[in-house]
C-alpha cells in the first residue's frame, strides 16, 4: 500500500484539537541553533503549523492556556513536545498486523521533528528507501535515451542487418548457391520508409510489397535456413570424422597391445618350457644362460612397460627354480660368486635397486629410523630373504671365524649391489657386529691362562669398518661398536703392566681415534707410570740403574712429551735433587758432580730434555751447585735443602697441561703421601669384569630403598639379559630373577659370571 493509499485512511484526534498538516517542517542546522534550541520562540508556516482548536473557548482551550499552553507550540516546558494529538492508524475491517502501516505520515513528521531538536539526521525506514528508489528507477527509464526517444520512453528497436548471398555462401563453407538465386536475393535490403504531407508527421509508412519483392523475401529466408542446416550438417561431419579417427587409432593401439601381450606369453612360455626339460643342478651353467639371454630379450623387448605388464613378478618367476637349486648345497664363504653375474645382468628386469639404495646405510646420515617401512616385500625381495639369507646366516653363526673378515667382507662386497638395504641391516646388526663383539670381549693380551693369542683386533676389525652404518662408528653413539672398542682399550690400559713395556697393540688404533686415545691414556696409563716410576727408581750416583726410567720413556711414542715431562718433574727430579744436596753437604768432588750432571742430561735426548719443565729443573740444579760452590766449607750446614720427595701427587690434568706443582713443597719429615687414590669397589669390579669378558653398564637408575645407583652385569655384546647389582660399602648385591625384591650377596667369582651369562 502506497504513502498516498496510506493518507486516505481514516484518522482519528483527541482533545478537541483538528488534525495537522502532514507537510514536512524544516529547521535550520546552524551550530546556534543545535546548541541553545528556543523552542518557544520557533514560528510555523501556514502549512506546517498545527490548526488551533475548533473552540477556543471551550473548557480544554482554557485548561491547555492555564497550564501555559501557547497554541502553534508543542507541549512540554520547552516546547518539545507534539504538536498534534496522537493519530490512529484504522485498519480495514478482518486485516491483521502488517497488511497497512501501522505508522502514520503524521507520526513520521513527529519523529523528524524530535530528531532536529536533538541534532540528529533520522534515516528513511525501509519502506521510504524502497520508495525512493522505485522513482528513481522510473525517472531513469523515462529520461532515458539519446533525447529523441519515442513516446512512453520505450527504447528503439534493434537495426536488422541484411546478408548478400556470397557472405551466406562465404560463411557456409562448401555450400554453392546459383548465381540467378544470387542475384534474385540481392536486390532485397532495407526498405525505404517514406512521409507524406497527408499523414501524420512522426509517422513512417512501408510502401506495399511487390510479387517479386514477396518472391526475393522468401527466397532469402529460404537460403538462410538451409545455409544454417548446412552449417549443423557440417558441424556434424567433422565430429564424426574425428570420432572415426579416434576409433581407428584406437584399434590400431589394441591390436598393438594384443601383438606385444602374444609375445609376452610366447617368451613365458618359453621360460616354463626351459625349466621344465631337465633337472636343474648347482652347475647348470647352460640353464642360466639360457634363461638370462631369454629374461635380456624380453627387457630389450619391453622395457617401457616392465611395471605395466609385471614382468619383474615374471623374471623372478624363471629364476626362481634355478636359483632355489643353486642355494640348496651353497657354500657362502668357499663360493661367494655364485650366480652373480647372471644376477648381474638381470638386474634390472628383477626390479633390484640401484646400488645406491643398498648402500644407504653407509653413506647417509645415521637416522633412527633408518628404512623407511612398507607394506610388503617385492617379489626379488621374498626371494633373497626366503633363499639367499638362511645359507648366509648359517655360515656366519656356524663356520665363520671372526679374526679372518676376509671370505665374508668378500661375500658381502660381491653382493651389495644386489642386496635390499634391510637384508644388509639384518646381517650387520644381527649376526656380524654380535660375533666380532664377542671376539673382542674374549681378547685378554695379558691373560696369562690364555695359551694361544688371537691375532691383534685391529687386524680382523679394520677390515669392517667401511661395512658398517655410520652409527657404529660414532663415538658420540653409546652402543655404537666404536665406542665398544674404546670401553675394552680403557679396560686393558687400566690393567696393563708397566714393565712388559708400551702395549703393541694400541698404535694401531691412534688414527682410528684420535681425539679418544689421548684422555684414555692420561686417565688409565699415566697415573699408572707414576706410581712405578715413584716405587722402582732409585737415584744412586755409585751404581745407576735406569731400568725403571728406560721403561718409563718407552712410553713416549704414546704419550705427548709435556705430559711425559709433567711425570718426571713430579717423580724423578726430586730424589735428583735429594741425591745433589746429600753430594754437595758430604765433601764433594765438583769434577764428579759435574760429569754425573751432564750424564743425566744425556739421558733425556730430543723433545723431552728441551722441555721447559726438564729445562728448568737442570736450572735448579745448577742453582744448587752454584749456591754450595759460593758457601765453600759452609755448604754442609748452610746449603738448604729440596723438598723431600714429590711435591704432590702427579694428576690427570696436570700431565694434560704439561705442569707440575712444584711451587707448593711439602714437609720433609712424615711419611710421602701415595701418588695415585686408593682404588674404590667400584674400579675393582670394573677391572675383575674386563678379566672375565662382561660388560658393567649403568642403568641410571636408583636402588628404592637406600638410593644406590644400579648397573647391570651382562655378557652379551647388546647390554641384555644378565643381572642388575648395586654396590654397597665393598658387598656387590645382585637382583633375583624370580623376584624383583629380593636381592642378596655376591662375590667375583664364577657365581657372578653365571648370572651375567644367562
Amino acid at each position: 500500500m502506497s504513502d498516498e493509499e496510506s493518507d486516505e485512511l481514516p484518522t482519528g484526534g483527541g482533545l478537541g484539537f483538528s488534525h495537522p498538516n502532514p507537510g514536512r517542517r524544516k529547521f535550520e542546522d546552524d551550530e546556534d541553533t543545535r546548541r541553545k534550541p528556543s523552542y518557544k520562540k520557533m514560528k510555523f508556516s501556514k502549512d506546517t503549523a498545527p490548526q488551533g482548536p475548533s473552540k477556543p473557548n471551550s473548557f480544554a482551550a482554557k485548561m491547555m492556556a492555564k497550564m501555559g499552553y501557547v497554541e502553534g507550540e508543542g507541549l512540554g516546558a520547552d516546547g518539545r513536545g507534539r504538536l498534534a494529538p496522537i493519530e490512529t492508524q484504522l485498519r480495514p475491517q478482518g486485516a491483521g498486523l502488517g497488511a497497512v502501516r501501522e505508522k502514520t505520515k503524521q507520526a513520521k513528521e513527529e519523529e523528524k521533528r524530535e530528531a532536529a531538536f536533538r541534532g540528529v539526521e533520522l534515516e528513511d525506514s525501509e519502506e521510504e528507501a524502497k520508495t525512493r528508489r522505485r522513482k528513481q528507477r522510473e525517472n531513469r527509464i523515462a529520461g532515458g535515451g539519446s533525447g529523441a526517444s519515442t513516446p512512453g520512453g520505450s527504447r528503439a528497436r534493434p537495426k536488422i542487418k541484411y546478408r548478400t548471398a556470397t557472405e551466406i555462401e562465404a560463411d557456409s563453407e562448401g555450400l554453392q548457391v546459383p548465381n540467378v538465386l544470387k542475384s534474385l536475393i540481392d536486390i532485397t535490403g532495407k526498405e525505404t520508409k517514406l512521409l507524406t504531407s497527408n499523414l501524420t508527421p512522426g509517422i513512417a509508412v512501408v510502401p506495399s510489397e511487390t510479387p517479386s519483392t514477396r518472391i526475393a523475401k522468401e527466397a532469402r529466408r529460404d537460403l538462410e535456413a538451409f545455409a544454417d542446416e548446412w552449417r549443423g550438417l557440417s558441424d556434424r561431419k567433422k565430429f564424426y570424422d574425428l570420432q572415426s579417427s579416434q576409433i581407428v587409432g584406437d584399434l590400431d593401439a589394441e591390436q598393438e597391445e594384443i601383438r606385444r601381450l602374444r609375445s609376452v606369453v610366447e617368451t613365458i612360455q618359453e621360460l616354463q618350457q626351459l625349466s621344465v626339460e631337465s633337472p636343474i643342478t648347482i652347475e647348470d651353467a647352460n640353464s642360466w644362460e639360457a634363461v638370462t639371454r631369454k629374461l635380456e630379450s624380453l627387457e630389450i623387448d619391453f622395457n617401457d612397460d616392465l611395471e605395466n605388464y609385471n614382468l619383474q613378478e615374471i623374471a623372478v618367476a624363471a629364476i626362481h627354480p634355478l636359483f632355489r637349486a643353486a642355494m640348496l648345497d651353497w657354500s657362502p664363504l668357499a663360493n661367494p660368486t655364485l650366480t652373480v653375474s647372471y644376477m648381474q645382468r638381470l638386474s634390472h628386469v628383477l626390479g633390484i635397486a640401484s646400488s645406491s639404495t643398498s648402500d644407504a646405510l653407509v653413506s647417509q646420515e645415521y637416522q633412527p629410523t633408518t628404512l623407511r617401512p612398507r607394506k610388503s616385500t617385492s617379489h626379488y625381495e621374498t626371494l633373497i630373504y626366503t633363499l639367499w639369507l638362511p645359507p648366509v646366516r648359517t655360515a656366519i653363526t656356524t663356520t665363520w671365524d671372526p679374526h679372518d673378515p676376509t671370505p665374508l667382507t668378500t661375500l658381502l662386497t660381491t653382493w651389495r649391489p644386489l642386496l635390499p638395504a634391510f637384508i644388509i641391516s639384518n646381517l650387520t646388526e644381527q649376526l656380524i657386529i654380535p660375533r666380532l663383539t664377542t671376539a673382542l670381549s674374549a681378547w685378554k693380551p695379558h691373560h696369562k691362562r690364555q695359551h694361544h693369542q688371537p691375532p691383534p683386533p685391529h687386524t680382523w676389525l679394520f677390515p669392517w669398518l667401511p661395512h658398517l652404518p655410520p652409527h657404529h662408528t660414532d663415538l658420540s653413539y653409546p652402543s655404537s661398536f666404536l665406542a665398544t672398542i674404546k670401553q675394552k682399550l680403557r679396560s686393558l690400559l687400566s690393567a696393563h703392566p708397566i714393565p712388559s713395556g708400551p702395549p703393541t697393540y694400541l698404535p694401531p688404533w691412534q688414527p682410528l681415534l684420535p681425539a679418544a686415545l689421548p684422555p684414555l691414556l692420561t686417565t688409565h696409563l699415566l697415573p699408572r707410570l707414576a706410581t712405578y716410576l715413584h716405587t722402582h727408581l732409585l737415584i744412586d750416583p755409585s751404581a745407576q740403574d735406569l731400568a725403571p726410567l728406560t721403561t718409563t720413556l718407552a712410553y713416549l711414542p704414546l704419550l705427548p712429551p709435556s705430559s711425559l715431562a709433567a711425570l718426571l718433574a713430579a717423580e724423578l727430579f726430586p730424589k735428583w735433587h735429594a741425591i745433589l744436596h746429600l753430594w754437595l753437604t758430604s765433601a764433594p768432588n765438583y769434577d764428579e758432580i759435574r760429569e754425573w750432571f751432564l750424564w743425566w742430561k744425556e739421558q733425556l735426548p730430543g723433545p723431552l730434555g728441551t722441555h721447559p719443565l726438564i729445562a728448568a729443573e737442570w736450572t735448579k740444579g745448577l742453582e744448587t751447585i752454584n749456591h754450595a760452590l759460593e758457601l765453600g766449607p759452609d755448604a754442609a750446614t748452610l746449603l738448604p735443602p729440596p723438598a723431600a720427595g714429590p711435591s704432590r701427587p702427579l694428576s690427570a690434568a696436570a700431565a694434560a697441561n704439561g705442569t707440575s706443582a712444584t711451587a707448593s713443597p711439602r714437609p720433609a719429615a712424615g711419611p710421602a703421601k701415595p701418588l695415585l687414590p686408593e682404588p674404590t669397589f667400584k674400579d675393582v669390579v670394573e677391572d675383575w669384569c674386563a678379566e672375565e669378558g662382561l660388560l658393567l653398564m649403568p642403568l641410571r637408575e636408583a636402588h628404592e630403598l637406600n638410593g644406590a645407583p644400579l648397573f647391570r652385569v651382562t655378557a652379551s655384546a647388546s647390554g641384555k639379559g644378565g643381572v642388575v647389582v648395586y654396590m654397597k660399602g665393598d658387598v656387590l648385591w645382585a637382583r633375583s630373577k624370580k623376584d624383583r625384591g629380593v636381592w642378596s650377596p655376591v662375590g667375583l667369582d664364577g657365581g657372578l659370571v653365571g648370572l651375567a651369562g644367562g
